[in-house]
């Protein structure tokens, strides 16, 4: 990968780069943030939104269930992608999962970059509706080690039951391979670098397109 001097640049970096491309689903540039649980999306989206003078970020987290960790793509294509794509307010139920029930609605705007943080943000059935599928470059098994830390022993069997889905899904349905950008966490900040091939909204690679290759 191609380091970048300091903490901001990289995403700095990126935050230029969305800016440049057109919109994707109706006036908004939807931004997917995809990588394995615990690899640090979350935090990266947020770094990200605020390079972007606050983009909204949605957390997929809020979409899934106990009952579907990846079945969701319905709820988001109706609460979300259609409102969105018409250029209205979308209004989505966030999941309560201490609760187990949905929560009361809540408003996401047509900006113009909404960043889509989450498992499976860059599936299949979305990235028709992506301007960019960035994937977080930290491997399954460093990435769930993270994981299991951060929330600690009381969801021991909660990861279980997600590291078994998550190898399923994207065994039937990967996301790095039509990844854009690939961005890696390190000491300074992160550094990242063009995605591996052409994604299915485009027939060239961002290796392709020189004002997307980070400088040296």
């Amino acid at each position: 990968m191609t380091s970048t001097p300091s903490s901001g640049a990289a995403v700095d970096q990126l935050a230029a780069l969305v800016r440049k491309l057109p919109p994707s689903c109706g006036p908004v540039r939807l931004v997917a943030v995809d990588g394995h649980a615990g690899s640090g999306k979350s935090t990266f989206a947020g770094r990200l939104a605020g390079a972007l003078g606050g983009a909204p970020v949605l957390h997929l987290d809020d979409l899934a269930t106990h009952e579907e960790f990846f079945g969701w793509t319905r709820r988001l294509r109706l609460q979300v992608l259609d409102p969105l794509g018409r250029g209205e307010t979308a209004r989505y139920d966030p999941y309560d999962w201490e609760l187990r029930r949905f929560g009361a609605p809540r408003a996401l705007e047509p900006a113009p970059v909404v960043l889509v943080e989450g498992v499976g943000a860059g599936r299949r059935a979305l990235r028709p509706a992506l301007a960019l599928v960035i994937w977080m470059e930290l491997d399954a098994a460093d990435s769930w080690v993270r994981g299991r830390h951060r929330d600690g022993r009381g969801l021991s069997a909660f990861w279980d039951d997600w590291t078994e889905a998550e190898i399923r899904h994207f065994a039937e349905d990967p996301s790095r391979p039509f990844a854009d950008a690939l961005v890696r966490q390190v000491p300074e900040g992160y550094e990242w670098l063009p995605g591996p091939s052409a994604t299915a909204r485009t027939t060239h690679s961002l290796t392709e397109r020189d004002d997307l290759t980070p400088p040296p």
